[in-house]
């Protein structure tokens, strides 16, 4: 027999909020994000704490600055910059309360484009059956070496069950076209640290490096799924701080793991040097590419599986039992969370009611939206 005693160290409810911040110097055909954020405690309940009022430039070795918008919501945008490859680059963020921080000086680095996005049909303990995407790439002059990838899917999913009718407020009338709350799309952005090596290799070539991986009952390949992947070449240093940042927040947590080291980035706070900055700065062009996969390219037993639990029940004009008007009571109101399907009937010429359901099982637009993405093929 033993007690179990609860662990409160005082540093994770200790006062600290350090800079965060994330994005990379884009020199090519695109444009520039950059997000600032601070640090939360772990006990904390709010799991963000975007900086919306910095002002954020960046700067090269021949005293050109190129200032960010901000977009008051702790991201800071640039348009396509198109800079010169040949000279350094550095970020500084100026924060409200008159902190200056600056990245070291970086070389750009031209990222090499995507050879092709993957996928294949496993099926193992650890993951189960499913989807896995990878990609192929390699530099043919053997420069780079290190790579790091992010992404965002997108998919079209359906709700539960189609409703052909709504409620005006007096009565149920039919839905239109443009009230469909049945068909959505979906999309979701990456949330791992995604790196690959190719530096202890003879060849510049990375072949099926894991991207991510997809359940077979997720509704992300119910009807069509789409991945857009970037491509960011990355310095040795940058690599090793990536790899490190990595098995801080994403190798942690059994007896075996590594223990947590101390992260140092290239960012450092010059009005207050004992100041910590957590992030890493590069500079260089981005690839990407994008892909689709329709069900039809996927094995046929699979079926996703719905996230609610739902079912039909009915809504009589006049209930057999009571007599009362449930379609009245029930879903005619604008505040129902019942949303009627189709209409039923019992034997006569005239419907008996409407079937119905809870708008999680009905109203796909809880989950996504009706819009279909500009890019949508």
């Amino acid at each position: 027999m033993s007690c179990t005693k609860p662990y409160n160290p005082k540093v994770i409810a200790s006062a600290n909020n350090y800079l965060v911040v994330e994005g990379t110097i884009n020199t090519g055909g695109d444009s520039t994000m950059i997000k600032l954020s601070r640090t939360v405690n772990i006990s904390a309940v709010t799991t963000t704490n975007p900086v919306t009022n910095a002002t954020v430039v960046i700067q090269d070795d021949q005293n050109q600055s190129y200032s960010l918008q901000n977009l008051n919501n702790g991201y800071y945008t640039s348009p396509i910059l198109n800079l010169i490859n040949t000279r350094k680059y550095r970020l500084s963020v100026t924060t409200s309360d008159g902190k200056i921080y600056l990245s070291d000086y970086v070389t750009p680095i031209t990222t090499p484009p995507i050879d092709s996005i993957g996928f294949n049909v496993v099926s193992n303990k650890q993951q189960g059956t499913g989807l896995q995407i990878s990609i192929n790439t390699h530099d043919p002059n053997n420069n780079t070496h290190y790579y790091r990838w992010d992404y965002v899917e997108t998919w079209q999913f359906r709700a539960k069950y189609q409703s052909q009718y709504i409620s005006n407020g007096t009565e149920i009338v039919y839905r239109t076209p443009a009230q469909n709350i049945f068909s959505c799309y979906g999309n979701s952005i990456s949330n791992n640290i995604l790196l690959g090596s190719s530096a202890k290799l003879s060849q510049d070539v990375i072949s099926q490096a894991p991207i991510t991986f997809i359940a077979s009952t997720s509704e992300k390949v119910e009807q069509r799924y789409s991945i857009n992947i970037k491509q960011y070449a990355l310095s040795a240093d940058a690599y090793n701080y990536f790899e490190l940042l990595k098995q801080n927040t994403e190798e942690l947590g059994s007896i075996f793991d590594a223990q947590p080291a101390q992260l140092t980035g290239n960012i450092h706070c010059t009005t207050d040097a004992t100041l910590p900055v957590i992030g890493y700065i590069s500079a260089g062009s981005v690839q990407q590419k994008r892909i689709y996969i329709n069900v039809t390219q996927l094995p046929n037993a699979w079926l996703p599986t719905y996230p609610y639990d739902c079912e039909l029940d009915t809504a009589y004009f006049s209930n057999p039992k009571s007599g009362v008007n449930e379609v009245e009571r029930y879903l005619v109101p604008l505040y129902s969370s019942s949303i009627p399907t189709v209409q039923f009937y019992e034997g006569g010429p005239a419907p008996a009611g409407y079937l119905y359901s809870d708008v999680d099982c009905v109203d796909c637009t809880i989950r996504g939206t009706v819009t279909k993405p500009s890019f949508w093929q």
